[in-house]
């Protein structure tokens, strides 16, 4: 027969409901006594399941995580296992675990979302992107269910949220590529369907207009953000005539691909053609050339995303929160003077 809450009560030295309070990290139980019990559920061999503990505290101690994209596509990006690992690093220090939720569609994410919310299996839950036009986010907000998103929204103040100023740094990000004496600038976009895009194309946009630069829609490809896209998009724009003598990629993915494509064209990076990216993926710094790129604190938005939903948990009434974490251009060497 298996330990009970009752063996280790008696190891312990204290009541049963003393235990289950332990396992809820009840406020009142005092550091000593939770560290004695727990000592002695390690040595017993006694691990409350989640469901059992979901009864006792009437909470799952579980955090769930929502991809818009099935696992195989987005775990490929480097920027959801980074921001995973920021949320798990708060999740570990409170005592949550964590539920990953992948969809194929939009609506099985609506639905499996809030069914993991309805049955408690979660607490609450953090979307790990935003669309623009996003059933999930405003179903949440209807029915008053605890929630972050990394990412921008369009209901603003009513929900809470954690982002970079993308619009801002993806202006910076082509600045830099004009001040270099690059005019034509070809935009590798990503998704249309997710905020993220729009936004880091409205910065694109804005920094060419500004310069006197009229936007040219040609100049532009949405695709996935993935490397083997990236290469696509990029070698269809090398053929155009003019071709472009530099990229804004909008995810270091992309970039890196227009990097492979113009090698493959016989075209010297960054000597005929510039290449900029966004996030900063670990090896961004470790491809040929090294990638200039803009730096988003990615293990940071994950771990504000955490702290935001635990306080949304212990404060139910609290005004929602939105936080904005600064990026920085790195620049390295993928790009240089526009030739000729």
């Amino acid at each position: 027969m298996g330990v009970t809450i009752k063996d280790v009560a008696r190891a312990a030295g204290v009541s049963p409901s003393t235990v289950s309070r332990v396992i809820s990290d009840h406020p009142r139980i005092s550091q000593a006594t939770k560290e004695r019990v727990r000592r002695v559920m390690k040595e017993l061999g006694y691990h409350p399941n989640a469901i059992a503990r979901s009864l006792v505290t009437q909470s799952s101690r579980t955090i769930g995580l929502v991809l818009s994209r099935a696992a195989e596509t987005a775990l490929a990006n480097p920027f959801f296992p980074e921001v995973i690992r920021g949320i798990g690093a708060v999740a570990n220090q409170a005592r949550y675990a964590l539920l990953l939720s992948t969809s194929l569609t939009p609506q099985e994410e609506l639905d499996e979302c809030v069914e993991m919310l309805e049955s408690h299996r979660v607490d609450g839950v953090i979307l790990l992107a935003s669309r623009v036009k996003d059933r999930l986010v405003a179903r949440l907000v209807q029915e008053g269910h605890p929630f972050v998103v990394v990412g921008r929204v369009p209901q603003g103040e009513g929900v809470w949220w954690v982002n970079t100023d993308n619009t801002q740094a993806a202006r910076e990000a082509v600045e830099h590529l004009l001040a270099l004496g690059h005019r034509r600038i070809g935009c590798l976009a990503g998704d249309p369907d997710y905020l993220v895009t729009q936004d880091r194309v409205a910065g694109y946009r804005q920094a060419l207009e500004e310069a006197g630069i009229p936007f040219d829609p040609h100049l532009v490809r949405y695709t996935d953000f993935s490397r083997d896209q990236g290469w696509a998009a990029a070698r269809e724009l090398l053929q155009q005539t003019p071709q472009p003598t530099a990229f804004f990629a909008t995810d270091d993915l992309l970039a890196w691909g227009a990097v492979q494509a113009a090698g493959d064209l016989g075209l010297a990076v960054p000597g005929q053609v510039s290449v900029v990216g966004f996030n900063d993926d670990l090896l961004s710094a470790y491809v040929a050339p090294p990638l200039t790129t803009v730096r988003v604190p990615i293990f940071e938005l994950g771990r504000v995303a955490a702290q935001l939903l635990l306080e949304r948990l212990q404060n139910p009434d609290a005004p929602a929160r939105q936080v904005l974490v600064p990026t920085e251009l790195v620049v390295r060497r993928s790009t240089g003077p526009a030739p000729g």
